[in-house]
């Protein structure tokens, strides 16, 4: 049998980048697609395990470089996604492959009443990374917009506000050193359907069902359009959309790694330089060394 793509050159899967002129529709854009990546499941899950090292190394870097000399910059991933489009495995497979103690993940639930009597990134903004770390919003301020507008909590002057308020707060957070990541992971109604299907069918998975999910799957068409104007509103020179097929795990895994991976490589963070001396710190402690 041929091997013929055995020496094929390095892929990079790239998910659907959002520029900041679009005026497409998300529905437009394949969630069982493999952007940038040739392969089924098998060299996906490789990938992903080949380039866990160089992530690692990445954060360590970053971490290292603010706690060693008190400069360095950070990162920010926003995971969003409808109902079991798989933003569980990406903190378990792709941020859970990091050092935990560089890394604070937010998961955003509903407001409380007293987040409710705030504006709504009141309750954002004190999660945003520090330098140093990579933060990561389970679900975010996009809520706000998303679910506001598909249930008409909030009219369309609001949530034109909403969407300047957004850009307005991630270009603050990239002004002062923070590099946002925004991925979208995108699986079709189909798929969720199936996905749904075995939370109740299997019994070491009704823990993960909410009988409100189906609700919201009948509003399927409002979340399309939603979502395709938030993407339109809110992908920025400092914050672009990257719209991640979710129909295949292995693929939106391998996707969203990728762009924390450039996000870090941007960034270039460095080892800081030792402030002793290296060589007289090296002879004190062999003084303390005796054979045995």
């Amino acid at each position: 049998m041929s091997h013929e793509h055995a020496s094929a050159a390095p892929q990079t899967p790239t998910g659907y980048r959002i520029p900041t002129t679009w005026t497409g529709d998300v529905l437009e854009l394949d969630p069982r697609g493999t952007p940038g990546f040739e392969g089924g499941k098998a060299a996906g899950v490789d990938h992903l395990v080949a380039a866990d090292a160089e992530l690692d190394d990445l954060q360590e870097r970053l971490y290292a470089q603010h706690h060693g000399n008190g400069s360095g910059r950070s990162v920010l991933l926003v995971v969003q996604g409808m109902d079991t489009s798989g933003k569980g495995g990406i903190m378990r497979h792709v941020v859970g492959a990091v050092d935990p103690q560089g890394v604070h993940i937010t998961a955003f639930k509903a407001p409380t009443d007293e987040e409710k009597s705030h504006d709504f990134l009141w309750r954002i903004a004190p999660h945003a990374p520090a330098p140093g770390m990579i933060g990561v919003f389970d679900r975010s301020h996009y809520e706000d917009v998303l679910i506001h507008k598909v249930h008409g909590w909030a009219d369309d002057t609001e949530i034109d506000r909403r969407y300047d308020a957004i850009n307005a707060f991630e270009q603050e957070l990239t002004d002062r050193g923070t590099v946002v990541v925004k991925v979208l992971l995108h699986i079709s109604h189909a798929e969720q359907g199936k996905r749904l299907l075995e939370r109740l069918e299997r019994p070491d998975k009704h823990w993960k069902f909410n009988p409100a999910d189906i609700d919201e799957r009948q509003l399927w068409p409002a979340y399309m359009d939603a979502t395709t104007a938030a993407l339109s509103a809110t992908s920025t020179e400092a914050a672009p959309w990257t719209v991640v097929p979710a129909d295949r795990k292995w693929y939106a895994r391998i996707a969203v790694q990728e762009r924390l991976l450039e996000a870090l490589r941007s960034i270039d963070p460095q080892w800081p330089a030792a402030d002793f001396d290296v060589d007289e710190q090296l002879a004190r402690l062999r003084a303390t060394m005796t054979e045995d």
